[in-house]
């Protein structure tokens, strides 16, 4: 920004001790000290908002983006298709069923395993 030497800020600290004398000097480096700061501190902010800025914008454009490549409708069209596909082959019957030799019957416990299971809880229990 600026191209302040050495040399410089010497020639006008002795300047401003000529005009501002021994007794007012301490003071006004003080109130420029403290502008300095407040300057810096403003300029600070305003960058880091400046940046903060650009990395929303970056971030929208980006999700912009991104939005637009997700296209949902044509991933749903894709499902139907194959589920429909997949409807159209079943009623074709191109798949059958497997054969079974025996008819579904309900299941009855036979006598047999009845009293083999009620022997086993009687010899499980604790004496």
């Amino acid at each position: 920004m600026f191209d302040v030497g050495f040399l410089e800020l010497v020639i006008v600290a002795i300047i401003s001790l000529l005009v501002l004398g021994p007794e007012r000097l301490p003071v006004a480096a003080r109130t420029v000290g403290k502008w300095v700061g407040r300057a810096r501190r403003m300029t600070g902010q305003f960058t880091k908002e400046i940046d903060r800025q650009i990395e929303l914008d970056e971030l929208r454009a980006e999700l912009k983006k991104q939005g637009e490549s997700l296209d949902i409708n044509e991933d749903v069209n894709k499902i139907h298709s194959t589920i429909s596909e997949a409807l159209a082959r079943a009623n074709a019957k191109e798949f059958e069923p497997l054969q079974r030799d025996e008819a579904d019957k309900p299941f009855t416990p036979s006598e047999t395993s009845a009293t083999q299971a009620s022997q086993e809880n009687l010899s499980s229990q604790p004496k």
